[in-house]
């Protein structure tokens, strides 16, 4: 098995979380990697020459993670622990420590990118995926802001209670963002179950006309056909409808059972 985590697989999803993390490394010429190295005096083979040294480093800012910082340039944590604090070797553990920093920043970066853009999400009704939505982690946000402002945000800004105008305004957005959030997710189901409905009545006619049979009993609420007796959708015209129409082709073209 290779040493080198960088991910194998084509979706970045599949990759476990150490490896899912990775960012891009330094370039040589990063003034994080312009430290003074600790030089050995007598070099052994397995040393851990200024050359590994600015790898770690340049790995360890990439993933914000040691142990794989350690593990791609093949050498045990222990070992470079020891490196560390040896005397002559302080350039190497500023850079480490720098490198360490600028891992973890790239990481807030990407779970404040996580908790406002959401995570993908699906949208399950009687069992059937109807569809997906991002939903954002306003747990993770929350804890986000306290870290970064916490003058705004902070233990003394949570002391901040219905009434007071900070309050009032971040709930009137809140607010705000719910309904949008619920009335576009009402309008993407309903569209489904008309599109769903439709695609079930037609199937049923198929096989009724396939066999001979009459068709005209295959009726809902709306009893939409046209002249062939094929079951159409609504003559309503509404969103859901219209959104209905293009879930319908799809459904068409590509059947879900």
């Amino acid at each position: 098995m290779s040493n080198d985590p960088t991910p194998l697989r084509k979706i970045a999803r599949q990759a476990t979380s150490a490896i899912a993390h990775l960012g891009d490394e330094p370039e040589d010429d990063d003034p994080l990697l312009a430290f003074a190295p600790f030089l050995h005096t007598a070099p052994r083979r397995n040393s851990i020459t200024p050359e590994l040294q600015r790898r770690f480093v340049a790995t360890l800012a990439a993933t914000g993670i040691v142990k794989v910082a350690a593990k791609r340039i093949g050498k045990s944590l222990e070992a470079l622990y020891k490196l560390r604090a040896r005397p002559g070797a302080e350039g190497f553990a500023a850079a480490w420590d720098a490198a360490l920093e600028r891992g973890a920043a790239r990481l807030e970066d990407m779970a404040m990118e996580r908790a406002m853009l959401g995570t993908r999400t699906p949208i399950v009704s009687g069992g059937e995926i109807l569809g997906h939505w991002d939903k954002p982690d306003n747990a993770l946000l929350r804890f986000l802001l306290a870290h970064r402002l916490p003058a705004r945000y902070g233990a003394q800004a949570r002391a901040i209670g219905p009434g007071h105008p900070v309050w009032e305004e971040l709930a009137a957005q809140a607010r705000a963002e719910v309904a949008e959030i619920k009335r576009t997710l009402q309008d993407e189901v309903a569209a489904r179950a008309i599109a769903l409905q439709t695609f079930r009545r037609r199937r049923l006619w198929r096989q009724r006309q396939a066999a001979g049979a009459h068709a005209g009993d295959i009726t809902d609420a709306w009893e939409a056909e046209d002249a062939e007796g094929k079951p159409q959708l609504p003559a309503w015209d509404d969103a859901a409808v219209r959104r209905a129409r293009t879930i319908l082709a799809e459904m068409e073209a590509d059947p879900p059972f």
